[in-house]
């Protein structure tokens, strides 16, 4: 895992973003500081975002729990490949996710990914790797790398609220798509995480009220 970048170094970026791209001047306006999102690394935290989607937070902590009690806190590829699959799922997991599990733990074995390692390879050739991995797709991927890796220049295009987030940005009328979604953040580079930070901060205040948005155009 890279180092994860501090209060001074988002600053930085921040500065550097607006610069280079004034449309992200009302986010950064609207946004105050804000920490890294950090998560768990490695196999673990890999298994546990797949735990986690499409359920409820509550519903993802809770099932989380039983998955960690249930291996003992031995969340290692070998101990989860260990585990079958009806007893992963008598831990809360669906068939599905139970299977995902044993793909990524076996990816790891098998040595067609490295967790203990992955920072040694680029952003390009660790998302390549990962979403090889049955059950791994790109959107979980890039959030993988920036939150569980610390990679400071990730874009997860994908992302609705970040689509919405850059609507609000350009005073589009519609949401970009996910190639133009990646394509609108090349400006953002070497700093496309700390934007995603930034548009997701935004978006968050939007719409728990606490900032208002005006002169952007309505789908």
């Amino acid at each position: 895992m890279t180092a994860i970048p501090g209060s001074q170094e988002i600053a930085a970026a921040r500065q550097a973003l607006i610069a280079i791209d004034p449309a992200l001047q009302r986010a950064h306006a609207a946004t105050p500081t804000f920490e890294w999102r950090t998560r768990v690394g490695g196999y673990e935290g890999l298994f546990r975002m797949i735990v986690e989607q499409q359920v409820s937070l509550a519903s993802a902590a809770a099932i989380w729990k039983r998955v960690t009690e249930g291996l003992d806190h031995e969340l290692t590829p070998e101990r989860v490949l260990a585990t079958d699959i009806e007893a992963l799922r008598a831990m809360g997991l669906s068939i599905q996710k139970a299977t995902y599990g044993h793909e990524i733990a076996r990816a790891h074995v098998d040595g067609r990914i490295d967790f203990d390692h992955l920072e040694q390879l680029s952003d390009e050739e660790a998302t390549a790797r990962l979403v090889a991995i049955k059950g791994v797709g790109r959107w979980t991927a890039e959030t993988f790398l920036m939150f569980c890796e610390g990679r400071t220049d990730v874009f997860p295009a994908g992302d609705i609220a970040l689509q919405e987030a850059i609507r609000w940005a350009d005073r589009a009328m519609l949401r970009p798509r996910e190639k133009d979604a990646y394509l609108r953040s090349e400006l953002w580079k070497p700093h496309r995480s700390v934007a995603a930070h930034l548009l997701w901060g935004w978006y968050g205040a939007v719409k728990r009220g606490e900032v208002v948005l005006e002169d952007t155009a309505e789908p």
